[in-house]
């Protein structure tokens, strides 16, 4: 079998580059695009491997994007790049079937172990299950409050949305969150996402 190609969906020229040498120098094969239209186009005949893809994009976005390759029946795994502001669509793209987000600005490192990552996944099925309970236990051992906290930040409400509605301080929802944290074991807000969504949440 063929390495796997890492698909990279970027409309920032530099960032594409900068994401191609960046895989190049970690002996992962690399393909860019400059669009999702353009990635489209090649659907059809894709070498197995994962997606790496900007959430915004002129002419069609990442979470479009996601979209339409589930209608084409395409089954290779997404992360999707996001800025600051676009985690709300960043957690409407993981509900759409992304595995992963990744907030600029990002380390290398981090985004070589979202790609490494994805690509184990496809072979990964019984591990993934196996990971789903666990992730149901964790989020059992969530206090009432607690799991009103998080169910804000997976529909992707900022802490001062989050309070309002609970009618309790931002102040309070930062320690609710520290506290899902812990328990949850999550070591980022894109894992902690993922496994509230994995188990169902």
């Amino acid at each position: 079998m063929s390495d796997p190609t890492v698909h990279v969906i970027d409309d920032d020229e530099a960032m594409r580059d900068s994401l191609s040498f960046l895989l190049d120098t970690a002996d992962l094969k690399a393909r860019t695009y400059d669009s999702a239209p353009a990635f489209l186009s090649r659907a059809q005949e894709l070498e197995p491997g994962c997606i790496v893809t900007d959430i915004r994009m002129p002419e069609m976005s990442g979470l479009d994007l996601v979209r339409r390759l589930k209608e084409l029946g395409v089954a290779l795994p997404v992360i999707v790049i996001t800025g600051h502001g676009d985690v709300p669509l960043a957690v409407e793209a993981m509900k759409a079937g992304v595995i992963d987000f990744l907030e600029k600005p990002f380390d290398d490192e981090v985004l070589l172990r979202a790609v490494r990552a994805a690509l184990d996944s496809q072979s990964q099925a019984s591990e993934h299950d196996a990971e789903k309970r666990r992730f149901e236990a964790m989020l059992e051992s969530l206090s009432p409050r607690e799991r009103e906290v998080l169910k804000g930040v997976v529909a992707g409400k900022p802490n001062k949305i989050i309070a309002y509605d609970l009618g309790i301080s931002p102040r309070t929802v930062e320690v609710y969150r520290a506290n899902v944290m812990t328990k949850t074991q999550a070591s980022s807000l894109s894992e902690l996402v993922r496994m509230a969504l994995l188990a169902g949440f």
